[in-house]
């Protein structure tokens, strides 16, 4: 039978993970790091799991020196001070896992088995800091934090799924500053703000002459990232010519400027984001499916906030405090009932309108402290919708109203079986609806939408408004 050390300066995980593992495993059990090192000295378990916070020596600190000595032993990390240093900090000093408080039972036995079978991954340094801006406590964020940390030691491509303002850039540079390239560029590139015609030579670079306007050379994106990581935003909006261009590009590992003869070798992982279901691209033929698999090797979602509403106080604090540094100003302190607004809002624009709607607050907020009056009317409206009677005509509207689209859908289906003109029929009442509410103005359309300005200005013309 394996032996398995438990240490956690809480007696009660102590006696839950020994309760969990104990017909499984002999279980010995340790109140610190020092404790459980001291005890290295004489014998060697064949796991370790181990809490992160604990007084005198943190369990990273220990999982430094037990990779140091032991580089074959795996360790199961457990915190309940959850965030993507303490996750990344873990994977890159060996961890064999990473699991968040309250855990499950079933969860921690499945781990331990698995990891009392396997070598533990390669020890890294745990010196180099890692990217602090991402906020996360819920679960899905979680998941964010162990995929960062799992891929930290590849070089394999990556593509990032998720609504517009979640934060996809942030995660891609999180992606490259952890990885073997962090010294070398990180160039990113939005696909779909550049028109297409100007795009190749925007990725690949030109040689002088090559086409009208062409009055000297150009070094492309793919050239500029050479050794690091090229982010393309976006992706799904590339134009069909492009994609094969990019294909053959990902497939050969060379590509030549426009109007180049000399094969370019590339050295460049590629780290793709899209907001798109590219799933349903590919069946309209507007997504190449062999780029798509190219792409998707590893894959990370993103949640929208509205999923994630457990992590917008330490968001809200967080950008509170980073408006404040900005204007050179102190940070303001926000009052429960301003908090509970913010909370309840759905945030369509995700975290980036969230961040806007801080750095409003800041410059606005006439006192030191964020009252209800300070938040902003478009915010306030829904909350004070939802303070009123949700039924419409004895009927719950939002379920009516769902409820008769699904019906028409339906009605679609059987009639047509293809939903093509009804999806823009309905992004084109969108966005009339945010032009409306903006009184025209694209920007701020754009921001209710949950939209970069350059997409919503191609998307109206391509809709005819």
């Amino acid at each position: 039978m394996n032996n398995v050390w438990i240490i956690d300066d809480e007696e009660s995980i102590r006696t839950i993970c020994t309760s969990a593992l104990e017909d499984l495993f002999n279980v010995e059990s340790f109140s610190s790091a020092s404790e459980a090192l001291l005890a290295l000295n004489s014998t060697t378990p064949d796991l370790i799991i181990t809490d992160i916070k604990m007084p005198g020596m943190s369990g990273l600190e220990f999982l430094n020196k037990v990779s140091e000595k032991f580089p074959n032993l795996p360790t199961i990390i457990i915190t309940a001070h959850a965030n993507i240093d303490n996750a990344l900090s873990a994977y890159k000093g060996g961890a064999f896992e990473y699991l968040t408080k309250p855990f499950d039972i079933n969860e921690i036995r499945k781990l331990a088995i698995k990891a009392t079978k396997s070598s533990k991954p390669q020890h890294n340094d745990l010196t180099q800091e890692s990217n602090s801006q991402i906020v996360g406590k819920a679960e899905s964020m979680q998941e964010v934090f162990k995929a960062i940390g799992k891929i930290s030691k590849t070089d394999i491509t990556v593509l990032i799924r998720g609504e517009s303002g979640t934060g996809k850039e942030l995660i891609a540079q999180s992606v490259h500053e952890n990885s073997s390239r962090s010294n070398e560029p990180f160039i990113a590139i939005n696909v779909a703000a550049i028109p297409h015609e100007l795009l190749e030579s925007e990725l690949f670079g030109h040689e002088k002459g090559s086409f009208t306007g062409a009055q000297s050379q150009r070094i492309g994106r793919f050239e500029q990232a050479l050794g690091g990581t090229l982010f393309l935003d976006e992706i799904g909006d590339m134009h069909p010519e492009l994609q094969t261009r990019l294909l053959r590009v990902l497939s050969s590992h060379e590509f030549y400027r426009v109007g180049g003869q000399k094969p370019i070798r590339s050295d460049v992982r590629i780290i793709a984001a899209t907001n798109q279901n590219i799933e349903s691209l590919i069946k309209t033929g507007k997504f190449r499916e062999d780029l798509y698999h190219r792409l998707n090797v590893f894959r990370i979602e993103l949640p929208p906030l509205r999923k994630r509403k457990e992590d917008i106080p330490s968001l809200v604090k967080y950008f509170l405090k980073k408006s404040a540094d900005e204007i050179k100003s102190d940070q303001k302190d926000i009052e429960d009932p301003a908090m509970e607004v913010l909370n309840e809002y759905d945030w369509p624009g995700n975290i980036r309108q969230l961040e806007n709607t801080c750095r409003y607050i800041t410059v606005m907020a006439p006192s030191t402290s964020i009252t209800l009056d300070d938040i902003p009317d478009e915010v306030k409206n829904i909350d004070m919708s939802l303070e009123r009677s949700p039924h419409a005509n004895g009927l719950d509207s939002k379920v009516n109203w769902e409820e008769s689209l699904s019906g028409h859908i339906r009605n679609v289906l059987q009639d047509k079986n293809d939903l093509t003109t009804l999806s823009k029929d309905l992004e084109k009442i969108l966005l009339q609806e945010a032009l409306k509410a903006s009184k025209g103005r694209r920007i701020d359309a754009a921001k209710i939408l949950g939209l970069g300005r350059n997409t919503i200005t191609r998307k109206i013309k391509d809709l005819g408004l």
